[in-house]
């Protein structure tokens, strides 16, 4: 029995949520994000509360179950609150700067990086900070890691862009011959 699949997911009053065979559509002012099931679990929405169950006995069907539930969780978090990841920049000259949907990044090689942001995501810098804001948790994980792969910060001193919560284990540099 699937421990986060038995849960409802509540998702209020200021979200719509409508079906369409397999797929559950989820509206909240001017956003709309579609979940496709794909006929893997049975779902029954009643009043402001979503109930997740899986279509069968079958080890995947079971695995759909949580799968789902937790989707439809996120895309709840996401429409009220939103997602956010703060990416760190340090490096001697190493900056950022958000123009339009373009964020130019100068991370040490010799030209920029205009890193194109998706539709429905938002960028801003302050210092060396740089924050991605959606309603979409995987857009905002994917981008993030996107950028971070651009310039991934190295164990000697630390240079590169790295996630605000990551800790950069250190490596001893070179030490003289005595």
């Amino acid at each position: 029995m699937s421990r986060i699949g038995k849960n409802p997911v509540d998702f209020g009053a200021n979200i719509t949520v409508s079906t369409n065979g397999d797929v559950i559509t989820f509206v909240k002012d001017k956003n709309s994000v579609d979940l496709d099931t794909k006929g893997n679990v049975d779902f029954s929405v009643e009043g402001s509360i979503i109930t997740f169950a899986a279509k069968s006995e079958a080890k995947e069907h079971r695995a759909f179950w949580g799968t789902y539930r937790a989707l439809a969780q996120n895309i709840v978090i996401g429409l009220t609150t939103g997602f956010a990841k703060q990416l760190e920049i340090n490096g001697v000259g190493y900056r950022a700067a958000v123009k339009g949907s373009v964020l130019n990044l100068q991370l040490g090689f010799s030209h920029d990086i205009n890193y194109d942001l998706p539709e429905g995501l938002e960028a801003s810098v302050e210092k060396n900070v740089i924050t991605l804001k959606s309603h979409d948790k995987q857009l905002v994980g994917q981008a993030a890691a996107e950028i971070r792969s651009f310039r991934p910060p190295e164990p000697y001193k630390g240079k590169g862009v790295k996630y605000m919560e990551e800790h950069i284990v250190r490596k001893a540099g070179k030490t003289a011959a005595k």
